[in-house]
């Protein structure tokens, strides 16, 4: 497991998560398999635990417990997922971490990392269609500079669209070292790899539909928790983060607070934490990846319509 992806904030997440061992819980993104196996080690020989992942390479890490069962499918799924094995009625505590994992940045066929000269693929789900390349290489001009400006949050991304285009006018771009090439002018000596990286978050994104997937997660976790349930998500950039605390604080993604007719808010769950939680110095010098994560809790209240 710690070849494949080291595990973020673990102890302040499961501790929060796990209120009761003989509870049912599950982890929608299971990965290398870290926060399951952390989980499962707080729970008696009743609880149990329903893990999802869409990744192949994360299924071949599943834990030989009987009281585990991994799933393999996109985590918008949890909802009907949870229903089917009879959890309707609402489960103890969901945790998700939002993050890459360490093996797929590391891979350089899967195509996630500007670190290698390889295929843009970047597909979590190595059996969906749409890759990277397919992106850059078949995308408006005017819907390649909504991605990079919506979801990397770029500068010049009208510009870096139009270098793009331009770019596989001559010959498709393939490669992330293809891809590189086409957007030199706009990466600076001094930040390069900081514009890199919004770009194939950017890409990334897009080709997962990370945050429609995310918004149907949240909605179907709040759904699926029974009262005073956990959902514990671990971010790692703004867009997500937003998202996460929106929903958590307000029960929709635009952090409307709709109230009843005594001015009560009507949100299923309400914050634990005020403040999210951050990995501290010493987990940012073992794991430089952690720098930029979140931790959100928030617990069930209220009953709400499913979207």
């Amino acid at each position: 497991m710690s070849e494949y992806h080291i595990p973020v904030l673990l102890d302040e997440s499961v501790s929060a998560l796990v209120t009761d061992p003989s509870g049912v819980y599950a982890d929608a993104t299971f990965g290398g398999g870290g926060h399951s196996a952390a989980i499962l080690s707080r729970l008696s020989g009743d609880g149990r635990l329903i893990a999802f992942d869409r990744d192949a390479d994360a299924i071949a890490n599943t834990l030989d417990d009987k009281r585990f069962t991994l799933i393999r499918n996109n985590f918008r799924f949890i909802r009907n997922f949870l229903i089917y094995l009879g959890y309707g009625s609402g489960i103890d505590g969901i945790i998700a971490d939002l993050g890459v994992s360490s093996h797929q940045f590391d891979t350089p066929e899967r195509g996630f990392s500007f670190r290698y000269d390889a295929r843009l693929d970047m597909r979590m789900n190595t059996g969906s269609e749409t890759t990277a390349a397919d992106i850059v290489n078949t995308k408006k001009e005017e819907e390649l500079e909504r991605i990079f400006r919506v979801y990397g949050e770029t500068e010049n991304s009208r510009r870096i669209a139009r270098l793009i285009c331009k770019s596989r006018e001559e010959s498709p771009i393939t490669t992330t070292g293809e891809l590189e090439k086409a957007i030199e002018d706009v990466l600076p000596q001094f930040a390069r790899h900081k514009v890199l990286a919004k770009i194939y978050q950017a890409l990334r994104i897009e080709v997962n539909q990370e945050m429609r997937a995310l918004e149907k997660f949240l909605y179907g976790a709040a759904a699926s928790l029974k009262p005073g349930g956990r959902l514990a998500v671990i971010t790692y950039h703004s867009l997500e983060d937003r998202m996460v605390k929106n929903f958590m604080r307000s029960g929709n993604i635009d952090g409307k607070v709709e109230k009843d007719f005594y001015g009560h808010a009507l949100a299923p769950l309400t914050p634990v934490n005020k403040k999210p939680a951050v990995p501290d110095e010493a987990e940012i010098s073992r794991n430089t990846r952690a720098r930029s994560a979140k931790l959100r809790i928030a617990e069930k209240t209220l009953e709400r319509r499913e979207k």
